[in-house]
């Protein structure tokens, strides 16, 4: 069992996650009693630092949202000795909710209503001037009522960022991000059709950098396949099928026009779409053992 830090001001209740550096705690504030999430970077090295910076430009965007499906950060505190910042803390909302890549929806009109609060938080944060840049299914946790709840905002920029190195989840990362190209809501349309895709098939979008985790079965060419979701599940609607392929299309001017378009899309599908399991291999529920965590599989 680990041992759970000392952090002044804050009583840790529980370890709940890790990211890039970072380790997220349950915490109640000694002087209001508040429980929050709080997200700890420690700098052991000057190869810290952009972890660091991260952070700060997560607390930047993500203290300025207001919406169900985002969450929020409230303070960033600095800890440091003489000049030099040794850690810094993010205070952000508690969210009681497990990552969708651990336990999802066994019935696709459940994980479409995840994915329709997902295109509205994130169609949000475009009309703020921002993207995402780093969807996956790791980054969305959902609770017992369903609801959802983005998270991780380390990665998220201005529409229009070139970044000077490459940033993103190779399974689910854009061709643009790859070629160091403006990020935009196209962006995140394609981030969110490839985390959509793994959902509903069990399998990976073949990305510029996808890790070829059985690439001594199968060859190269296999692996750059994109197997239309339809044909690995037949009883998902074509609908929401071409929708999937559209999203994860190389240019971004080939998908969807903006996250509000995918939300309508994915509304009428769920309006039309009867009770559809989603594959055997799907269904986790917590049993089935969940990939890798993300701090592992992440660029950054």
């Amino acid at each position: 069992m680990e041992t759970l830090p000392e952090i002044p001001e804050f009583e840790v209740l529980s370890c709940i996650g890790y990211g890039a550096r970072s380790t997220i705690y349950a915490v109640c504030e000694t002087r209001t009693r508040q429980i929050y999430a709080l997200k700890r970077v420690v700098r052991h090295s000057s190869d810290d630092n952009r972890f660091l910076q991260q952070v700060k430009q997560e607390y930047a965007i993500s203290s300025r949202f207001d919406h169900p499906a985002l969450r929020k950060s409230h303070r960033l505190i600095y800890r440091r000795k003489f000049l030099t910042i040794t850690e810094l803390h993010l205070l952000m909302d508690l969210f009681d909710g497990t990552a969708l890549d651990v336990v999802r929806p066994s019935e696709l009109q459940a994980l479409l209503d995840v994915f329709c609060q997902v295109s509205q938080g994130l169609a949000m944060m475009h009309r703020m001037g921002y993207v995402h840049a780093d969807i996956k299914p790791n980054n969305i946790l959902i609770n017992h009522e369903n609801k959802c709840k983005i998270i991780d905002f380390g990665q998220s920029c201005k529409i229009g960022t070139v970044k000077t190195r490459i940033q993103g989840t190779p399974d689910y990362i854009a061709p643009e991000q790859v070629a160091l190209g403006p990020l935009t809501p196209a962006t995140d349309i394609f981030n969110f059709g490839a985390s959509l895709y793994w959902c509903v098939t069990d399998r990976y979008v073949p990305t510029a950098i996808s890790k070829k985790k059985h690439e001594n079965d199968i060859s190269a060419a296999a692996i750059r396949k994109l197997v239309p979701p339809h044909e690995i599940n037949p009883h998902l609607p074509m609908a929401l099928s071409q929708l999937i392929l559209e999203c994860v299309e190389n240019r971004p001017s080939s998908r969807p026009p903006s996250m509000d378009a995918v939300y309508t899309r994915l509304q009428l599908t769920l309006s039309m779409s009867a009770a559809v399991r989603l594959n055997p291999t799907a269904e986790r529920n917590g049993t089935t053992p969940a990939p890798s965590p993300a701090s592992a599989d992440t660029v950054t």
